[in-house]
């Protein structure tokens, strides 16, 4: 069998493996059940539907003809590295300086990893997503989520 697509079958085949690992971890945890999910709910059907697509896209990817086979152009590792710091950089900055405050960091700071990032839609984008997070986190299912740095109460 030949690959018809370089592009979806690498795509297909990461989605397979991500979802397989989620699904696969998920198994430690206690399923509960559909009136009372556990832990293991949500990540293992999750992980089942990435995998799922993951193999639509690969069975794709072995049987519809693409124009050039769509090779894979060269690894991005800047947005990847900026992406990656940011992350790691709201992970230490959460508990600290509070959500309101570092999520709109992680936006700004990963917008850098778009070559088409607006000013403009970075900050729309920032302050939707924080109060979505604080609509759905804090008030919605009431977790401890610390909204502001501590000097600040």
């Amino acid at each position: 069998m030949r690959i018809k697509s370089q592009k979806d079958f690498w795509s297909g085949l990461m989605f397979i493996i991500v979802g397989g690992s989620f699904a696969i971890g998920a198994l430690n945890y206690s399923f509960g059940s559909s009136a009372r999910p556990g832990p293991a709910y949500f990540p293992f059907g999750l992980g089942v539907l990435l995998a799922i697509l993951g193999g639509m896209i690969l069975f794709e990817a072995l049987t519809i003809e693409t124009e050039d086979g769509e090779p894979i152009g060269a690894f991005a590792w800047k947005p990847l590295f900026i992406i990656l710091g940011a992350v790691i950089l709201f992970g230490f900055m959460l508990p600290r300086i509070g959500m309101v405050i570092s999520l709109p960091i992680l936006v700004l700071i990963s917008a850098y990893a778009s070559d088409e990032h607006t000013w403009v839609g970075t900050i729309v984008n920032a302050t939707i997503l924080t109060v979505m997070s604080w609509l759905v986190f804090v008030v919605g299912l009431k977790l401890t989520i610390p909204l502001w740095p501590a000097f600040m109460g």
